[in-house]
């Protein structure tokens, strides 16, 4: 029996998202729209909206859709302009998101595979003028198109990389889980308008390892 994505996704929404509390309008919306179904290997496009990581190959996963939605309402972007760093771009599906959301930037992925995978499938659903992928080590950032007003990290790392703070604009926001390999608590990092940080805690998290000199390392 076929699956009616469309449905699907709103059931999601309803069930996942605004029954957790969620009401950030345009993130709902956005939720709403993206096809996370495109995102996933097709033997797991019927899952694809289930309340769970999936694997997407390479010991990655794609985040549960409810940690998608929380840290992308926790970047606080406007509607339009902002530029943003993601770190971790796995299959591509949290930058159609942030693409939806109006924002702009670069997603860094480590492992060349899934990099040419996000650029694919972003490129499938119209989204690479608004976030194009780059292979690198996440954790050092990307400096040529720093700063930026909003960062997002897609993997559980030991320490804050320092690189990615610097990146950071006046104002700006990085979300990121910290702690140990297999629990991580959810931290968005707020830059002030004069260089103070402030952290703020928002529950716990479970991610895959963020690798890369500032992160945790391979062996």
């Amino acid at each position: 029996m076929a699956v009616n994505f469309d449905r699907a996704r709103e059931r999601m929404v309803a069930t996942q998202l605004e029954a957790r509390g969620m009401t950030d309008a345009r993130v709902l919306a956005a939720m709403r729209s993206v096809p996370r179904h495109r995102f996933v290997d097709p033997g797991l496009a019927v899952h694809a909206y289930d309340d769970s990581p999936l694997p997407i190959g390479y010991e990655q996963t794609i985040s549960q859709p409810y940690m998608v939605a929380l840290m992308s309402e926790a970047l606080e972007l406007p509607p339009a302009g902002a530029r943003v760093l993601e770190v971790g771009a796995g299959s591509g599906y949290q930058a159609a998101v942030l693409a939806t959301l109006g924002a702009h930037g670069v997603c860094i992925e480590r492992l060349p595979a899934l990099a040419a995978l996000a650029s694919r499938r972003l490129a499938e659903l119209g989204f690479t003028e608004a976030m194009h992928v780059e292979v690198g080590d996440g954790t050092a950032g990307w400096a040529a198109a720093a700063p930026y007003d909003a960062i997002l990290v897609s993997a559980g790392a030991p320490v804050i990389p320092r690189p990615l703070v610097q990146q950071l604009a006046p104002g700006g926001r990085l979300v990121l889980p910290i702690g140990a390999r297999d629990e991580q608590v959810l931290v968005r990092i707020r830059r002030t308008s004069d260089g103070v940080l402030a952290e703020e805690y928002l529950g716990h998290c479970r991610f895959v390892e963020l690798k890369g000199a500032y992160g945790w390392q391979d062996g």
